[in-house]
C-alpha cells in the first residue's frame, strides 16, 4: 500500500488555523481543570454562567449562546434540573417552547463561580498588555464576521 502525496501549495492562512486550534484546546484545559474544582463540569457551567443575570432562555438559544452540541444540550439542562440549579418553564403563549431558568439555588451557584472562574482566567489575560488584548479582541471579532459571511472595516469595528 502506497501513500499518496497531495501536490499544492498550501495557504498562507494554515498556520493562523493550526494556532486557533491550539488556542481554543489550550483554553478548553485550562478552564476546565478550574472549573471541576468548582464542582461543575465545562458544559455545566457554560450553562449556568449563561443563564446567570437572565430572566432565562429557550433551548434554541441556549444552544447558540453557549458551546454545548444540540445533542448534548438537553442532558446536560437534565443534570443540572436534578441538582435543582436550573428549571424549565413553559411559555404560555407557545406550547413548544420551554424556557430554561437558573433556580434560586442555581443564581447562588452563578454567584459563586462566575466571578471565580473570571479572576482565575484574568491570571492569563494580565500577561498580555493592553494593547496586544485589545487588538486580540478586534481580530477575533473580524475573523467571526468573516465567517459568518459579514465583512467589516477597521471603521465598524
Amino acid at each position: 500500500m502506497s501513500v499518496q502525496i497531495l501536490d499544492y501549495e498550501k495557504p498562507k492562512y494554515v498556520p493562523v488555523l493550526r494556532e486557533l486550534v491550539r488556542v481554543v484546546q489550550t483554553f478548553e484545559r485550562y478552564s476546565a481543570a478550574h472549573i471541576e474544582t468548582l464542582g461543575f463540569t465545562a458544559p455545566q457551567f457554560d450553562i449556568i454562567s449563561t443563564l446567570g443575570n437572565t430572566a432565562g432562555m429557550t433551548f434554541k438559544e441556549l444552544g447558540q449562546k453557549t458551546l454545548i452540541t444540540k445533542g448534548t444540550l438537553t442532558g446536560v439542562v437534565d443534570r443540572l434540573e436534578a441538582k435543582g440549579l436550573v428549571k424549565r418553564c413553559a411559555v404560555a403563549q407557545d406550547a413548544r417552547k420551554t424556557i430554561v431558568k437558573l433556580t434560586a439555588k442555581g443564581n447562588a451557584e452563578f454567584i459563586r463561580i462566575f466571578p471565580t472562574h473570571l479572576e482565575y482566567c484574568r491570571e492569563v489575560f494580565d500577561r498580555l498588555c493592553p494593547h496586544t488584548l485589545s487588538r486580540l479582541g478586534h481580530d477575533a471579532r473580524e475573523l467571526r464576521l468573516a465567517f459568518e459571511g459579514i465583512v467589516c472595516s477597521d471603521s465598524e469595528t
